[in-house]
């Protein structure tokens, strides 16, 4: 299990937890206030993020879903105090939209596992919200204000987080620099739209996504709303329209 996370500073009290060694790439950030922490996302659940964010804080922890899919919950069973997003809550209760099957064949695409990893035994995260979210919540930690946008489009509950004070927005799965995934039957490419028109609105300073490049910057997501823009123009924001490659992104539609 070792080394399976890489652990990166963006300032005094906030850190990346990121899993390189799958091919997503995927970063989990936490928060730390001064009376608690908030952990956005917590990975695959192949090995156990509590124990890296034990090393950066003594806080409590609550743990928040960009969205409720497996590579961005897995490590859930970790943090019994979780929020989550009302339109997915069922997602956690037996009717996550992917079989078990589909999910472990993407658990070990392209990844080196740690020795000793039962890729059968990986079982999608189940359980109860301590906190059901609509967005348009403030989160305070102590010190630290953290808004919840609902930022529908990949997922129907998928949610972005805005901290104004210090102009960080974490995308989750809405905004990163790759293919974006928006042909799963779950997924709503007019929504995506409407969700793009928002974060590229914000005064943002900093973006962080959850899959990939770090080097991400606040224009990506005016340049994304504009493309979503003339791809509805066209007639083509829709399900089935193809894949469009926009240099250093692209959308599968």
């Amino acid at each position: 299990m070792k080394n399976w996370f890489t652990i990166d500073k963006i300032d005094d009290t906030t850190y990346i937890i990121s899993e390189y060694r799958h091919w997503e790439e995927t970063h989990c950030y936490l928060l730390i206030g001064s009376e608690r922490c908030l952990l956005i996302d917590t990975g695959l659940g192949i090995c156990n993020i509590y124990d890296e964010v034990c090393k950066l804080t003594d806080k409590p922890v609550t743990a928040v879903a960009t969205h409720i899919h497996w590579d961005h919950i897995g490590g859930h069973k970790y943090f019994p105090d979780f929020y989550a997003h009302k339109a997915e809550s069922e997602w956690l209760n037996g009717k996550f939209p992917l079989s078990i099957q589909t999910v472990r064949d993407m658990v070990i695409e392209r990844c080196d596992l740690p020795e000793g990893f039962d890729v059968s035994n990986y079982e999608i995260f189940q359980g109860t919200p301590t906190f059901i979210l609509n967005g348009g919540e403030l989160i305070d930690i102590g010190d630290r204000k953290i808004e919840v946008l609902h930022t529908a489009g990949h997922s129907p509950g998928h949610l972005c987080f805005w901290e104004q004070e210090r102009g960080y927005v974490f995308t989750g799965d809405l905004i990163y620099k790759d293919t974006l995934f928006a042909y799963y039957p779950s997924t709503n490419p007019e929504a995506y739209l409407q969700s793009l028109e928002t974060v590229a609105k914000l005064p943002a300073k900093r973006l962080f996504p959850a899959h990939h490049s770090l080097d991400i910057q606040p224009e990506i997501a005016v340049r994304m709303r504009d493309a979503f823009r003339e791809l509805k123009t066209q007639g083509k924001l829709r399900h089935g329209a193809g894949t469009f490659n926009y240099g250093d992104w692209a959308v599968w539609l």
